[in-house]
């Protein structure tokens, strides 16, 4: 049987079926509104109560449409479900949502447990058609679940996502809203979940236009890196964004969502009511999964009926620090590393509400089990927001980068990959943009200089700028040619492991401890149902003593005959990790 899905909401324009639309727009800075179509036809909107606008003209899909307002002004819709041309300061188009037809309508998700993340970004591998080809090389790996960078319509051809000014058209230098459709319903007979990182807590600073016409959409009295808060608060507002996290989960499929930096927006309670009202709509027929950015650490927004779980820097960061021995920017806060490493591996958080840069951060989270927590080793923000995008590969050894994979992808947290690291990429993922206006690009370039001119090892002037198009195809991830085959096998090996014997119990799994071993060697253990699992860990370039071995009935699930038997008579090998069962 055949499946159409189309999200009803009080935003934007909703087709009646017999060549005639109906547009709302909420403007409350405004005395009256006209919407105008690309064909000439001219309507003037009725007030409604509130600050709404509403409008029945004939408008078939394909009609391009923007709203005018008495001073002159034309703005896109901002509930578009696409722009003509990809152009933020153009015409929005009518489509029709119902058009396509779902082919995988059995699929109603997975399970959190089962959850293995490989972050892309749709650009850099050839839009949603280029994502789509590679979705059969994803699900031969293991991989459960792929997790798209912000998608909405941005300036330009090439951005990162965060971005976007059009929260619900899909970017058209990706491709159609069916196009992604396409993408998502592939992915589903694959058996992979499609998850889709949205940015609730700002717009891009070029072709937003809500300030003219619906000012409460911003809160002047409290400020984020990128200006003006959002004013969720305010009924409509909050509900414009709870409905496009509805939007993407119930008319493209979305398994899931990622919420960007939500710390920026400053409001729990709203989040926490985001969360009932999406569990509300999809109920329990569907394994639908919401997923935080948080640099706050609110450890109460994490339970399975509000936010399954948080991107756990805590983790990436001190794992980085005893990797490298960097220790500039905010990886100062994690040194020395193995105290905060061993805590984040035992409770979830390092920060529990201890200072971090002269203010408390975080809320204790011993008691949640380790589902709750995302960890990674990469990702676009720890990568990319270096100012030459080095990946791991390029700044440890290939046997260090193993162990941290075994670490990561054994340990019953939800693990999570980068693009490219499948195959031992080395190339870099580079911050990039394509703003249409010079001012904007020079100011781009040079604030991206200015955030790298105090670290040592570069000048500002090398930084690539993020404007020029190389940039963008420096970043398309590359094989690498030597160690690329071996990688993608251990990585494959690594996540059969991980479903058969760890995945399982990641919901109820408990620590049972975290000691060092030396400065750069650790051993961890959990209980996941009736066995431990124990993971011996050496990031040193030496072998070091273990102060017990595992016993003789110990089942090895990962390590090579010899280094088990090294680690049986109580030496562990440098640049290794092995991982035991025992019941």
């Amino acid at each position: 049987m055949s499946e159409r899905h189309f999200h009803a909401m009080p935003y934007g324009f909703k087709p009646l079926g017999d060549g005639r639309t109906r547009f709302r727009l909420w403007a409350p800075d405004k005395e009256s509104a006209s919407i105008e179509c690309d064909d000439g036809h001219v309507s003037r909107m009725r007030a409604l109560d509130d600050g709404w606008f509403e409008c029945v003209c004939p408008a078939e899909p394909g009609t391009g449409y923007r709203f005018r307002f008495d001073d002159g002004t034309a703005v896109p819709d901002p509930a578009s479900r696409r722009q003509r041309d990809g152009d933020v300061h153009g015409y929005s188009v009518v489509t029709d949502p119902t058009a396509y037809e779902w082919r995988h309508t059995e699929w109603r998700g997975r399970p959190w447990h089962e959850t293995v993340i490989y972050e892309l970004h749709p650009g850099v591998l050839g839009g949603f058609h280029g994502v789509e080809m590679m979705l059969p090389h994803l699900a031969s790996l293991g991989i459960t679940a792929i997790e798209l960078m912000p998608i909405s319509q941005f300036p330009g051809e090439r951005n990162w996502g965060y971005d976007g000014v059009l929260p619900y058209a899909p970017a058209a230098a990706y491709g159609s809203p069916d196009d992604l459709k396409s993408l998502v319903d592939t992915a589903h007979g694959l058996g992979l979940m499609v998850f889709l990182d949205v940015v609730y807590n700002h717009f891009g600073p070029d072709g937003n236009y809500l300030g003219a016409y619906a000012s409460p959409f911003f809160d002047e009295a409290a400020h984020t890196p990128w200006g003006a808060a959002i004013g969720v608060a305010t009924p409509q507002v909050g509900d414009y964004f709870v409905h496009n996290a509805l939007y993407w989960i119930e008319e493209f499929r979305f398994d899931g969502l990622r919420f960007d930096a939500v710390h920026a927006i400053g409001n729990p309670g709203w989040l926490a009511s985001l969360a009932a009202r999406v569990r509300a709509a999809t109920g329990p027929e569907r394994h639908v999964h919401l997923v935080l950015e948080n640099e706050a650490n609110q450890a109460h927004l994490l339970a399975p009926e509000r936010f399954d779980a948080q991107w756990n820097d805590d983790f990436h960061n001190a794992l980085h620090v005893l990797l490298t021995d960097e220790h500039e920017g905010y990886y100062a806060h994690y040194r020395p590393p193995m105290e905060k490493l061993l805590r984040s591996l035992r409770e979830g958080f390092a920060f529990q509400g201890e200072a971090m840069g002269g203010r408390r951060r975080g809320e204790p989270c011993a008691h949640l089990p380790p589902a709750r927590f995302v960890n990674f080793l990469q990702n676009h923000d720890q990568v990319g927001n270096r100012a030459f995008g080095d990946r791991l590969e390029t700044l440890v050894a290939p046997e260090t980068v193993e162990a941290a994979l075994a670490l990561l992808l054994l340990a019953p947290f939800v693990p999570m990959l980068f693009m490219g690291e499948e195959w031992a990429s080395r190339t870099p993922f580079l911050f990039f943009t394509d703003f249409p206006d010079d001012d904007l690009r020079r100011a781009v370039r040079d604030g991206r200089r200015k955030e790298f001119e105090a670290f040592s090892g570069f000048s500002g002037e090398t930084i690539p700028d993020p404007n020029e198009y190389e940039t963008f195809t420096a970043s398309i991830p590359v094989r690498d040619e030597t160690k690329g085959d071996a990688r993608r096998a251990l990585v494959r090996t690594l996540i059969a492991l991980r479903q058969k014997h760890v995945a399982p119990y990641i919901d109820t799994a408990r620590s049972l401890g975290a000691s060092a071993l030396g400065e750069r060697a650790f051993v961890v253990a959990w209980s996941l149902g009736a066995a431990t699992l124990t993971l011996y860990v050496n990031f040193g370039e030496s072998e070091i003593g273990l102060d017990t071995t595992p016993s003789p009935s110990a089942a090895w699930l990962h390590g090579s005959a010899a280094d088990v038997a090294s680690a049986s008579r109580g030496l562990l090998p440098a640049r290794r990790t092995l991982a035991c069962l025992e019941s």
